[in-house]
Order: structure tokens, then C-alpha cells, then sequence
């Protein structure tokens, strides 16, 4: 991992520049994962480097989160490569409607345009199904609806293979991890039509309290990241300070969303801390107590 210390070996102000990874915070004393990381799109460490970076401050296991089918597969094989990593695997909902239009942009990282159409969606969604079956996967996703980059022309192509992913979470035994950009209400209404899965994470939660209560009711988990901390997220703390604590998860969401007051910086598991005391103080208790619940419902939630 690249050095967090600045000129005449001093700690760099925050923000001063933002490609210079945060330094290690304290570490915590009762180890917890980090339920949705991206080591793939990490340009400052190895993922032997991440790992133990994030192992040195108390984030003793990590969930790498596929949102392609080169992703996904980089997922299971590194799953399978590491004891701390477990993997899910999936179709980003933007992903799905650049595979059925045949368009190479975005998170395609082959390039170059491929033929689009129906059929081409569900040879991928038929790759996914075969590699949710792999042990080390333990959850299919990031899956879900994004009204924010998806427009009007790809939202049939998004439900559609949302709708897929919960047949194969179902079929296979796997943990939901939904992603749900500007799409409350939509994804609420598709799982509930599909019938959710056993088990279902809402990854980077962005509700408001009231939909926290909902999700809760349906015994959802309410994963939460760095953005909890930002000034401008009252909502997301008010729904965090509802939420029953067996249904809690902390994660980064690496390389983004780094926690204040880092924000603009690369992000990695290994500050996991810095968002878990955050998220103690709006729950009001210590962080021992937070990261003993996180532990156990992040090992629940993904059956490991």
C-alpha cells in the first residue's frame, strides 16, 4: 500500500490530495468484514496488500462484489485464491441494458461492441447462475434497479435480469445484494412480486428512515457505507438509528464513497473502522457492542 505519510514523515492534512490514500485508523478490537468491497477497481494496493492493511486495523474478512461477468469471475477465482475473501456474483443493473443494447461502454470491459438482444442478456444471466453455485460465492449481486445512470430505454432490460438474479439467489441458497439507486419503491415492488430470497442485503442503504422500517419488517439487512458520515446524509443516519441491530451491516464500497473526513480519497476496507465509530455514535452504543452485532449478521447474511 502506498504511504499515507506526507513530506518530513508527517501525517498529510485530509484532502490535500486525492489520490493519497487515508491512513490506517485505530484498530478495532472485535474483528468484522467489510460486506461489499470492489479489490478489482483498487489501484493502490495488491490484493495481498488490501488484505492486509485491512486485517491490521480489525477487518478480518471481505466481501468481493462481481458487477459483470469478467468481475464475477475475478470474484470467484479470488474467493477461491484467499481464506479472508468471499465473492458474489452479477450483472450491475446498468450492465444488463448495455448487454441487451450491445453497448460496449460502462462496465463492459471488453471494449468492443458485442452483438445485443435478449439472447445475449441471458447467456450472461446463464454465466452468473453457474458461478452462484461455486462455494466461495456467497450472494448474487450487485443486482437491483438504477433509475439514476439507467434511462426509460434500458429499464425493462434492468428488471428483467433483476428478476433473474432472484430466481438464481433463490434457486441457489445465496444471500440477495441489491443495489437501488432512486428506485425505493420499484425494487420494493419487484421483490415483492418474485418473492425475495431467504436472505436480502440492501448494499450502500439510501433510504430514509421510514423505507429502513419496511426493509426491517421484511427482515432485510440494512448494509451501510462511508456516505453515512457525509454532512449532507442526515437521512441515512436517521435510518441507521432505526434499524434493529441483528439486521446491520458496515461496508465500503471500495474505491468509493470513502468516509468523512476523507472524502475524495481512495477508499479500502481497512477504513471500515473509521465508518463503524460513526455509525456507533448514531446508534448511541460503543463500538465493541456495534462490531460484535456487524460480525455475527455479516457471517449470518452470507453463511459463512
Amino acid at each position: 500500500m502506498a504511504s499515507n505519510s506526507g513530506p518530513a514523515g508527517g501525517e498529510r492534512k485530509k484532502n490535500d490530495d486525492k489520490d493519497v490514500p487515508p491512513p490506517l485508523p485505530a484498530p478495532l478490537t472485535v474483528p468484522v468484514a467489510d460486506s461489499h468491497t470492489h479489490l478489482d477497481m483498487q489501484k493502490h494496493a495488491t490484493v495481498e496488500e488490501a488484505l492486509a492493511a485491512a486485517a491490521s486495523v480489525g477487518v478480518t474478512t471481505v466481501v468481493q462484489v462481481g458487477c459483470d461477468l469478467a468481475g464475477s469471475r475475478w470474484a470467484a477465482d479470488t474467493a477461491a485464491a484467499h481464506e479472508a475473501v468471499w465473492a458474489t456474483v452479477a450483472l450491475h443493473p446498468n450492465e444488463a441494458p448495455r448487454i441487451e443494447l450491445g453497448d460496449p461502454d460502462g462496465w463492459s470491459r471488453q471494449g468492443t461492441r458485442e452483438p445485443g438482444g435478449r439472447a445475449a442478456l441471458d447467456a450472461a444471466l446463464a454465466e452468473i447462475d453457474r458461478l452462484a453455485g461455486l462455494p466461495q460465492v456467497k450472494g448474487v449481486g450487485e443486482t437491483g434497479l438504477d433509475f439514476f445512470r439507467t434511462g426509460p430505454e434500458g429499464m425493462a432490460a434492468q428488471e428483467y435480469s433483476f428478476r433473474r438474479h432472484i430466481g438464481i439467489a433463490k434457486q441457489h441458497g445465496k444471500a440477495l445484494v441489491i443495489h437501488d439507486r432512486e428506485a425505493h419503491d420499484d425494487v420494493l415492488r419487484v421483490l415483492a412480486e418474485e418473492g425475495a430470497p431467504e436472505t436480502v442485503v440492501f448494499h450502500c442503504f439510501s433510504g430514509d428512515a421510514a423505507m429502513a422500517k419496511v426493509c426491517a419488517e421484511a427482515g432485510y439487512y440494512l448494509s451501510f457505507a462511508g456516505n453515512v458520515t457525509f454532512r449532507n446524509a442526515q437521512p441515512l443516519r436517521d435510518a441507521l438509528a432505526v434499524a434493529p441491530l441483528d439486521r446491520v451491516l458496515v461496508e465500503t464500497d471500495a474505491p468509493f464513497l470513502t468516509p468523512m473526513p476523507y472524502r475524495g480519497r481512495p477508499n479500502a476496507s481497512y477504513l471500515i473502522p473509521v465508518t463503524l465509530r460513526a455509525m456507533a455514535e448514531v446508534k448511541g452504543i460503543d463500538e465493541d457492542a456495534l462490531a460484535t452485532a456487524v460480525a455475527a449478521n455479516t457471517a449470518r447474511a452470507f453463511g459463512y
